[in-house]
């Protein structure tokens, strides 16, 4: 099964004015079903408990469940991209990568794996789960 890393903020959460994504309830049973998925956000180093108690506060209680049944955890220092396993068959949804975690998917010319959300745009998640849906085929 592909590996799908997940931020949560300015991803699964809008960054300002936090509260959840446009779509995102419909957008984690996706990813939930189609995708094994890890967290790969700062609420989450080692251990997912704090991931899910951040985001409780925005999500519904069935989508939180959700996570929490199927989102594993990851663990890293400086840069995301040291929890990412560059030999898997990935993709990692992200708002505000560093240039240097950019840098580090073109050495491993995994560069294409890396889908930046802007929630900015109109149906943001909706776009996403196509982009994803037609990686699938």
């Amino acid at each position: 099964m592909i590996k799908l890393y997940l931020d949560i903020d300015g991803v699964l959460l809008t960054a300002k004015h936090t509260c959840a994504a446009p779509g995102v309830d419909e957008f984690v049973d996706f990813v939930t079903a189609n995708f094994a998925c890890y967290w790969l956000t700062t609420h989450c180093k080692g251990n997912s408990a704090s991931a899910l108690q951040y985001i409780s506060r925005f999500l519904e209680p069935a989508t939180i469940d959700k996570l929490s049944e199927s989102v594993r955890p990851t663990n890293w220092d400086a840069l995301k991209t040291e929890a990412i396993d560059a030999a898997a068959d990935f993709y990692w949804l992200e708002d505000q990568p560093f240039q240097a975690e950019i840098a580090q998917l073109q050495r491993w010319k995994r560069a294409e794996r890396l889908l930046v959300v802007d929630l900015n745009r109109p149906a943001e998640l909706w776009r996403v789960q196509d982009v994803l849906q037609q990686l699938l085929r």
